[in-house]
């Protein structure tokens, strides 16, 4: 659909645009939106006169086109005077979005958002991380649900960011004295062992479903201090490294560290489309990730 800003009538005075882009075009293009999940289940559309002035049409056209999306289920409480919503689907667990939704321990918040996240046709995952060891955990539940037929997505692309294996992390490390480089020999195994489970684990959905999946890496110069999750391009999961200080025997060495729990990390969800700073946190982290991915990371290889 392409909508010029104006056309010249028959009279040779310029009119609107808007009567020619018909209810059913707006339809197509906001259901295009729900069942890419770029517009999430319990997700407001924006208000009639926004999406009048999108896409350039009257408000009667907006009305009829939601009310056929409602026709379909894919929408509810469009009779009513605020905005419509995107309605709930079946076997889909439906979150809260912006404020209202609650942080929760990594582990326990990012299984069923990427679960719901593989309902899109076009999974898109990027995520910036430690190890990737939460990711790795949270990928098994919707890899349950593609081998039980319950998910049936066509394309997989999952984005990386690690550290790199060449700088000194600032954590974990040892508080003291050297420790021989003890702590980062055990992060970057488990850094190479989680990216190849979850590597290996993805690129299987090729030959089992005929998937087309892709899985890369980069690495980073720095040791990030925070965590992020982007999924489809619409909700960003968003949580602090906390650092303590603990003691641990790793290899029969007795080690005094500096080192944080990120899978018990309290997690953020930030929803496109739940409001202005939701929707301003998305982008914005979108924009953060590809310019890092674009810019001064560096290829990552998975091996010791």
């Amino acid at each position: 659909m392409s909508v010029d800003p104006e056309h010249t009538s028959a009279s040779g005075r310029k009119s609107s645009q808007r009567s020619r882009t018909s209810h059913r075009e707006v339809a197509d293009a906001l259901r295009t939106r729900i069942t890419s999940g770029v517009l999430r289940p319990g997700q407001r559309l924006p208000t009639q006169a926004e999406l009048a002035d999108e896409f350039g049409v009257e408000r009667g056209a907006v009305r009829q086109a939601l009310r056929v999306l409602q026709s379909e289920h894919l929408l509810a409480d469009v009779s009513r005077g605020s905005p419509a919503t995107v309605a709930p689907r079946p076997g889909l667990t439906r979150f809260a979005a912006g404020p209202a939704a609650p942080p929760q321990p990594t582990t326990a918040g990012l299984a069923p958002r990427v679960a719901a996240a593989f309902a899109a046709p076009h999974v898109e995952i990027d995520a910036l991380c430690l190890t990737s060891v939460s990711l790795t955990l949270a990928i098994g539940e919707p890899l349950r649900q593609i081998h039980t037929g319950q998910l049936k997505p066509a394309k997989i692309d999952v984005r990386l960011l690690l550290p790199s294996r060449d700088i000194d992390l600032a954590f974990p490390a040892p508080v003291d004295a050297s420790d021989g480089g003890l702590l980062h020999r055990r992060w970057l195994a488990q850094r190479n062992a989680q990216g190849q489970v979850l590597r290996n684990n993805l690129q299987a959905l090729r030959t089992t479903h005929g998937i087309d999946v892709r899985v890369s890496f980069r690495a980073l110069p720095f040791t990030p201090p925070v965590k992020l999750y982007l999924l489809n391009g619409a909700e960003a999961l968003f949580a602090y490294y906390t650092l303590t200080r603990r003691e641990r025997e790793i290899e029969h060495e007795h080690l005094t560290l500096y080192d944080s729990d990120g899978t018990r990390s309290m997690l953020f969800a930030f929803d496109r489309g739940a409001g202005p700073r939701d929707t301003a946190f998305v982008e914005q982290s979108r924009l953060w990730f590809d310019a890092l991915w674009e810019t001064i990371s560096s290829e990552l290889l998975l091996t010791p």
